[in-house]
């Protein structure tokens, strides 16, 4: 793929949740894709979108111009890339110079491994990790944080645009990662501020409109607090106002704080507040909050405070 457009079939590997409102958005736009997942109820809703299935997820990368995986973890990409027990990996059964589009969140490190054999084996790879939910997934208009060379994100960047509003290229192989795992990073950590003094104010006798009319307008405001409130009322369409119906899971934030922490071990960074965030998110996804809106975390917070 010499020129800096996309022409042919995409394959698109991974149509749960996020995946497949994204599939079916480039479908819409007239795309020709083929998808691949192994679980039953995700092929029946890609199905009932339009979205032509393969039996196998070689059998939709063979042949495609992109091949764009949205897998739950890294070992699973480099699983999918290389092959397992003996079957062909991606990498085999793709023509020479397939973009690989990669838009899981990982770690960095294999995000960039994952390029690395990407290379090796002749193709190309990017980088492009997914914020926004599954509301923006539907909508198209999730946030992309792209790691590639300079000529690899502006071939991808047009098929992004049809599943995103916001598209931003971060830097080289790894940095789409790098920028997905810090932004959530501040994500949890201020959603935990956020909710404890919804909690304290309740304890003051605060009412959470006049908190919320005072934070939102001052210099605690921030997205945890104006857009995914954790008290119902002052947002309407925050998940707090359906019983904390995701929304961003618990279990997706805990995922992406244990990444978060990888990469501050790996790094030597003196971080206290992601190490602290990623243990309070681990804590409330076992138990119980794991399908819950990441934002109910308020309730843990809330039952364990003093009466």
């Amino acid at each position: 793929m010499s020129d800096s457009t996309v022409s042919g079939t995409i394959a698109f590997l991974g149509l749960g949740h996020m995946g497949g409102p994204m599939a079916a958005n480039l479908i819409k736009a007239g795309h020709s894709v083929v998808g691949y997942d192994p679980v039953p109820a995700a092929v029946e809703a890609a199905t009932g979108h339009g979205i032509p299935m393969a039996a196998t997820a070689a059998e939709a990368a063979a042949g495609a111009a992109v091949v764009l995986t949205m897998l739950p973890s890294g070992q699973h990409v480099l699983d999918a890339y290389r092959g397992v027990s003996g079957q062909p990996g991606l990498l085999e059964v793709a023509a020479p110079d397939t973009m690989f589009l990669d838009c899981s969140t990982i770690n960095v490190d294999e995000a960039r491994e994952a390029a690395a054999i990407a290379l090796e084996a002749g193709h190309r790879s990017v980088d492009a990790p997914v914020s926004g939910g599954v509301v923006g997934a539907e909508a198209g208009t999730v946030t992309f944080m792209v790691g590639a060379l300079p000529d690899d994100f502006e071939t991808v960047k047009p098929i992004l645009e049809l599943m995103g509003k916001r598209i931003v290229h971060c830097g080289d192989h790894g940095a789409g990662q790098a920028a997905k795992v810090c932004n959530n990073m501040i994500l949890g950590v201020s959603m935990i501020a956020v909710s404890e003094a919804f909690v304290l104010g309740e304890k003051l006798g605060l009412t959470h409109q006049a908190l919320f009319d005072v934070a939102a307008n001052a210099s605690g405001q921030c997205w945890a607090l104006t857009t995914n409130c954790p008290v119902p009322g002052p947002v309407p369409s925050s998940p707090a106002n359906r019983d904390y119906q995701p929304g961003f899971a618990g279990a997706l934030m805990a995922k992406d704080l244990r990444l978060a922490l990888n990469a501050l071990e790996s790094t030597g960074v003196a971080a206290q507040m992601g190490p602290l965030a990623s243990k309070i998110y681990d804590e409330f996804a076992a138990g119980g909050g794991a399908g819950r809106d990441f934002s109910g975390i308020i309730t843990d917070i809330r039952d364990k405070s003093a009466t």
